[in-house]
């Protein structure tokens, strides 16, 4: 009896204090950080730009005031990465890691900040979103508007992942290492991300909560949301498990002819085994601003938004204290390239 009173105070002590956390996602702060990742002054953010370098910098930043540790104790958490751009006949540009290939060799960085494991350091947990876009274009205005801003693509992912970050920090008390990463090159082929997975042993690699245009009401409403790959491993049932008495839902991916699973940063750590799923609300059959300039501040749910992120803080718990651990996929039936 003594046993059972014990593990019930245990249990009820950390709720209590993960929904004390719940207070650090603050719509106020939600707002700032969206806004500013959406500003016109961030040039759309497309890779190698000056705006993707600001949005780079704000980023680091906020790891910054938030005391973040750098991976692998480096002296920035600018992930910086060589490629090599290749200018073809129709003057269209491609890029590649192979830098024995002759082209102009250029640099671009993911911002990756850490909270290291208490009990289990060498098992690490990644919040990602990307935080490129399209940047400026002279084609198809509206309105004069030639800035892609992409507040839902991907503003909205980066903004929760900080937020996640700023949750888990006041915690403090999170058993795997938990990284935060911020991607660049999504929209030109999942550059970042791709030199991101070969910094890893993927086995370490417990599970990844990729988010993406999460500003916009799901097809269910409110208080929802889907995940991507959901019937590739259990992951989505323990998130749903450690929802039970709130009034949201993880649905299964509801286009799956559209092939999403394989359409944004988890995909590469998927196919090296890894629990690795998008979390979205976007709908992609009818998302009137997807990749237009028309992606901004003003036509996203801020304070929907606010409860999905405070929903991925409350479903992952499990998987951060190490108390669970999902399964892992079946890269041989996953499809190639």
């Amino acid at each position: 009896m003594k046993i059972f009173l014990l593990l019930s105070f245990l249990f009820y002590s950390a709720t209590t204090f993960s929904q004390k956390g719940l207070k650090a996602i603050s719509l106020k702060e939600t707002t700032r950080i969206e806004t500013a990742l959406a500003a016109d002054n961030m040039e759309g953010r497309r890779a190698f730009t000056t705006g993707n370098e600001k949005a780079a910098a704000f980023i680091a930043d906020e790891f910054q005031r938030i005391g973040l540790k750098k991976w692998n104790n480096q002296d920035s958490y600018l992930q910086t990465f060589q490629m090599v751009k290749k200018i073809n006949a129709n003057k269209r540009a491609s890029y590649s890691f192979d830098l024995s290939q002759e082209g102009e060799k250029v640099l671009l960085s993911n911002v990756v900040g850490i909270l290291p494991g208490k009990s289990k350091p060498n098992e690490y947990v990644i919040f990602s979103g990307h935080f490129d876009h399209l940047g400026i274009s002279s084609r198809n205005l509206k309105d004069n508007d030639s800035i892609y801003n992409g507040a839902n693509d991907d503003a909205a992912g980066v903004t929760a992942m900080i937020m996640l970050a700023k949750y888990f920090k006041k915690l403090n008390n999170n058993e795997r290492t938990i990284i935060f990463a911020a991607f660049n090159a999504e929209e030109m082929g999942g550059f970042g991300a791709t030199y991101f997975s070969k910094q890893f042993d993927p086995v370490q690699v417990i599970a990844m909560f990729n988010i993406e245009m999460i500003g916009t009401e799901s097809k269910w409403g409110k208080n929802s949301a889907f995940i991507t790959g959901f019937e590739k491993t259990n992951m989505g049932e323990l998130l749903q498990k450690n929802l039970t008495g709130t009034n949201f839902t993880f649905y299964p991916d509801p286009y799956p002819t559209q092939q999403l699973f394989y359409r944004s940063d988890n995909a590469t750590l998927a196919r090296l085994g890894v629990p690795a799923h998008t979390i979205s609300t976007s709908k992609m059959d009818n998302e009137p601003n997807y990749h237009k300039a028309s992606d901004e501040v003003s036509t996203l749910d801020l304070k929907n938004m606010n409860q999905i992120i405070k929903a991925i803080a409350l479903s992952s718990k499990g998987i951060v204290a190490g108390l669970e651990t999902p399964t892992r996929v079946e890269v041989s039936a996953l499809r190639n390239r």
